[in-house]
């Protein structure tokens, strides 16, 4: 059986679109924020493509407060590889979105897209999370839902803190 759950976040900035997109293809942000979600190791990579960039976060991170129905699948600890292919000019940049748990039931596959909001800009994350375990699979689904959106809320709070110029 195969389950699903949309999942759409907004991150808000007080910055314009340039300095958001440039924090988000910063491999010192990116790796600041594993350490913020705590990853036990993160290898950042970021890359000029044809037509954009390639970001590359591939990360393992504990799986301390999972519950026990989870853990069968999880164990100690998780890979996740996140993949975001950016491309566009000024406000308009939008990057597709994967990220996969290799060897574990789930994958996420999405868009992120900058969007003006006043004088600040907007991250809209518009995803969905697949999870293809039979019988508790919809379990799964919601808690893997809560664990990426309280990462979400992470990663906002890391940029908040990085346009305030808090990069030590």
């Amino acid at each position: 059986m195969m389950a699903s759950v949309k999942i759409r976040h907004v991150s808000s900035y007080p910055a314009p679109a340039d300095e958001v997109h440039a924090m988000l293809l910063d491999p010192a942000y990116r790796e600041r924020v594993c350490a913020a979600l705590e990853a036990v190791s993160a290898d950042v990579r970021v890359e000029e493509v044809p037509g954009g960039h390639q970001v590359r976060i591939d990360q393992v991170q504990p799986t301390t407060g999972v519950p026990s129905f989870a853990k069968k699948f999880a164990g100690e600890t998780t890979r996740a590889v996140q993949v975001e292919e950016w491309n566009g000019e000024g406000p308009e940049r939008r990057a597709t979105l994967s990220i996969e748990t290799p060897g574990k039931p789930t994958r996420t596959t999405g868009t992120l897209a900058l969007a003006p909001e006043g004088e600040g800009t907007s991250v809209v994350l518009d995803a969905e999370l697949s999870v293809t375990v039979p019988l508790i699979g919809k379990k799964l689904e919601g808690l893997m839902a809560e664990l990426f959106t309280n990462g979400r809320d992470t990663e906002h709070q890391v940029g908040l803190a990085w346009l305030e110029g808090d990069r030590a």
